[in-house]
């Protein structure tokens, strides 16, 4: 997939058939419009184009309260768009000057200007231009005037709730991980550097990979304790996958009060400080909870990963094309 993000030089594609959309999450609905879009190209003999945004729009139109948290970074969305075999993918960098663009300005001045598409394809609930004003009703015009054609995707939807970004994003910051992985069509996943901590894991025997997060932007679970795949790639391990579980939280039981990510890996107690893992997210196990003591913490542990080892058993990753 090629990745373009100067607007100003871009390829002529040929018979492109696009779409448009900050596509966070890639999720089931998202994935049924990519579908579509292969579909159609593969029809016409075109190319399949993406149009996304970056930063998300919410975070320049509403700039009140904190930063919008994503359930993928903009590469996650890279990797997981380029999965789906789609050709190319435009990353647009949406600033207050492209927001206040009328439906008709991004109509005219974007689409067909920059894009000559052949055909558009969107969500059922895509709005577009100053104030979101712009709908399917708008494009249809300019189809009925033979700029384009234009398809629309109804709602997907999975055990009777509509796919959107939001409902994953709320599922995930409540732990709900088996609704965030159901609607995804994949397991939720972060990537994680692995730092040094304070060695109390090793202590109570179960060592622990102490994980920083890069990208602020990104969704972090709620606390609590996780059943967990990881995926380490280096020069020495090549590709290695483990399975473990993980905790989420400010370790109330020695007095912890910054929050922190920690994965104890079965089987697995190298060093790898600096090294990243990428962490699936299978099953939620328990809330964070204070213990009376390091003991009691231990006889909860040796629980925990009986209990994360038959989630593990029992799940199953939804999609083999996630990267």
């Amino acid at each position: 997939m090629q990745v373009h993000t100067d607007i100003d030089h871009i390829p002529a594609f040929n018979n492109a058939v696009l779409t448009i959309g900050t596509f966070d999450g890639v999720h089931l609905g998202h994935q049924k419009i990519l579908s579509q879009l292969r579909d159609e190209a593969e029809i016409i003999d075109g190319e399949t184009v993406i149009i996304s945004f970056d930063p998300h729009p919410r975070q320049v139109v509403h700039t009140a309260g904190a930063p919008m948290q994503m359930i993928t970074t903009i590469n996650e969305r890279i990797d997981l768009i380029a999965a789906r075999g789609i050709q190319h993918l435009v990353i647009i960098p949406f600033t207050r000057a492209f927001a206040s663009l009328t439906p008709q300005e991004y109509v005219e001045k974007f689409l067909i200007e920059k894009f000559h598409p052949h055909t558009i394809i969107i969500g059922y609930d895509h709005r577009y231009g100053h104030d979101r004003k712009g709908d399917y009703a708008l494009l249809c015009e300019y189809r009925s005037k033979g700029f384009f054609a234009i398809k629309e995707i109804p709602a997907q939807v999975v055990n009777d709730n509509t796919v959107s970004s939001t409902l994953i994003r709320e599922a995930i910051l409540k732990g709900d991980i088996r609704s965030a992985n159901t609607l995804l069509g994949y397991d939720f996943f972060f990537d994680g550097k692995v730092i040094p901590g304070d060695k109390r894991g090793r202590a109570l025997g179960f060592p622990t990979a102490n994980l920083i997060v890069g990208s602020s932007e990104k969704l972090i679970p709620a606390n609590g304790v996780y059943a967990i795949t990881a995926e380490l790639k280096t020069a020495k391990y090549q590709q290695l996958s483990l399975t473990g579980m993980m905790n989420i939280g400010v370790r109330p039981t020695v007095d912890g009060s910054t929050r922190t990510i920690e994965a104890h890996l079965f089987g697995f107690s190298a060093d790898i400080y600096g090294e990243t893992l990428r962490i699936r997210v299978k099953a939620f196990l328990r809330a964070e909870q204070k213990f009376s003591g390091l003991e009691e913490l231990k006889e909860q542990l040796k629980k925990d990963k009986a209990a994360a080892k038959k989630a593990l058993q029992l799940s199953s990753s939804p999609s083999p094309e996630t990267p």
